[in-house]
């Protein structure tokens, strides 16, 4: 990490090391056990090209996880004949995989929201705590940013909210404007400004900026730890993501999740006049 540069913020525009550069670096240098632990960042990926592949097996992949395109393939074979192996492959992809002919027509099944959803329930398990906290967020803060839009809209919060933690229980379970969950996290309020932000590209760079600020801290103390290495790779993966979407992309995106939550929502006629 002493021979790698700093990331800020202001490298969204133009980054001093790519992402591909500092995997092929930690590649040569990390431990067996610290390889495991990376595996779950490099999961995430995974279970995206899974969805890629399964909507169009004859997608090329362009970014690689742990899996290659020829195991994703493997994958989704041996789940759909009921052969596979939970020591091959994590168990929730196998299902996934095997289950998604049945679900992929349902009017309220969105792939990639379930596979993210499937992916954070695994992850949070990770043995480090560190690693385990950071997908606990992203988790919490998903569920928390569509529970305060779908609210902003007047839609069923609770046909929109996965899973059954904590977080999820208080949202469908509270009226109050914050679900009452300020008094037991202190970034509330944060989400909610996020959420009350006009300029859709405003609302990604500020989401982003809040998980880049939470990695910030909970390494503060770590910076030569797997740790380390580990927020410096959610961080290029923040910079990467921006270096391929211009302001206009990131407004359909941003757009495309609004629509996801549309779907199935009895919109108010002055929300959907445009």
């Amino acid at each position: 990490m002493a021979g790698v540069p700093d990331l800020t913020l202001d490298d969204l525009e133009k980054p001093q090391i790519s992402f591909d550069d500092f995997r092929a670096q930690t590649e040569e240098v990390i431990t067996e056990s610290d390889r495991k632990l990376l595996f779950y960042f490099y999961l995430k990926t995974d279970c995206l090209n899974l969805v890629r592949m399964l909507k169009n097996p004859e997608v090329q992949l362009t970014q690689f996880g742990n899996l290659t395109e020829e195991q994703l393939k493997d994958l989704i074979t041996s789940a759909r004949t009921m052969n596979f192996n939970v020591h091959r492959y994590p168990a929730f992809m196998s299902i996934f995989a095997r289950e998604y002919d049945y679900n992929k027509d349902k009017p309220n099944f969105f792939a990639k929201d379930k596979i993210l959803f499937d992916f954070y329930q695994f992850a949070i398990q990770c043995p480090n705590k560190f690693i385990s906290e950071w997908y606990k967020l992203n988790l919490n803060l998903t569920n928390m940013l569509t529970a305060f839009i779908a609210r902003k809209y007047g839609w069923n919060v609770s046909d929109y909210i996965y899973g059954d933690n904590e977080v999820n229980e208080m949202i469908r379970n509270n009226n109050t404007k914050d679900f009452d969950l300020r008094h037991e996290y202190d970034y509330v309020t944060d989400i909610m400004n996020i959420v009350d932000t006009d300029n859709p590209v405003d609302k990604e760079r500020l989401i982003d900026a809040f998980k880049w600020n939470w990695l910030d801290e909970a390494t503060f103390f770590d910076v030569f730890s797997i740790e380390a290495v580990f927020a410096y790779l959610c961080k290029l993966e923040i910079i990467d993501r921006w270096q391929h979407l211009e302001p206009e992309i990131g407004k359909a995106r941003f757009k495309e999740i609004i629509e996801n939550l549309r779907a199935e929502a009895k919109v108010p006629e002055e929300f959907v006049r445009k």
